[in-house]
């Protein structure tokens, strides 16, 4: 029988690995993917067990990688026909569910205020891909959308620093914290929350141009050049439901004060 605090992690990157060593600190057995063989020393010398998987090449060690009670699916893989494959080898599983975490890319620029119950009428390839999971019987899903990620080594001040300007100006910021990341994703195994769709974003949304200006210029870089879009982008993502549904707070709740 499968221990029920058995998670197995797709995707070792900038969140994936992070979120690996803090599972296995609160005394999770974790299993991490990378598509990397030379990253395998460097993981066995961590608390995760490591294993070489490409979902659009699956050989037969996904069987070892998908012995668990819970898959948490965090990889930038765009390919329909891998998701498909891969929903199949976890419905033969001992996998009980699953957590795929998604984009907030999925609702619309033009969408006003964004929340998890809102009907999405086009058919994204991102949309397509999360009900690869969530349709399937085969075991309980819960996705997670997760808006954009500063933290660690992404420190929004950064982001144009290469003399980029930023794209509409005037459109609403919309982002995470990687330690919300990780500990949203924490709370939702604590919890058992599954079969629901959750977004994860912080409390506020400054306009672009106030915002990248402010974090450059917190960093002694100067501001940015801005672009002021013909139809600005409306989109603001609500959190919401993560706070009612799952008594979520915040580390960071407000982006213009972030550690990265």
């Amino acid at each position: 029988m499968i221990n029920n605090k058995t998670v197995s992690i797709l995707g070792s990157g900038w969140l994936g690995e992070p979120l690996a060593n803090h599972l296995a600190q609160a005394c999770y057995e974790v299993g991490l993917s990378t598509r990397t063989p030379t990253k395998v020393s460097t993981l066995k010398k961590t608390r995760v067990t490591p294993h070489i998987i490409d979902i659009e090449a699956l050989q037969g060690n996904v069987k070892d990688f998908l012995q668990a009670q819970t898959l948490i699916i965090n990889i930038t893989c765009k390919a329909l026909p891998a998701f498909e494959k891969l929903a199949e080898e976890i419905a033969k599983s001992p996998i009980q569910q699953v957590l795929f975490i998604s984009s907030t890319s999925v609702y619309p620029n033009d969408a006003g205020l964004c929340s998890e119950s809102d009907q999405l009428t086009s058919e994204t390839n991102l949309r397509k891909i999360e009900k690869c999971f969530t349709d399937n019987i085969g075991f309980e899903c819960t996705v997670l959308r997760l808006a954009g990620l500063i933290g660690r080594k992404r420190h929004p001040g950064r982001f144009f620093a290469s003399g980029k300007s930023i794209k509409d100006g005037f459109g609403k910021v919309n982002l995470i914290h990687q330690a919300d990341c990780i500990k949203l994703i924490e709370t939702i195994l604590t919890q058992q929350a599954w079969g629901e769709i959750f977004n994860g974003c912080a409390d506020n949304h400054p306009t672009k141009k106030d915002y990248y200006t402010e974090m450059a210029l917190s960093l002694g870089l100067p501001k940015p050049d801005y672009i002021i879009a013909e139809n600005s982008a409306t989109k603001v993502i609500s959190n919401e439901k993560v706070k009612r549904t799952l008594g979520y707070q915040f580390i960071y709740p407000n982006i213009l004060d972030v550690s990265c």
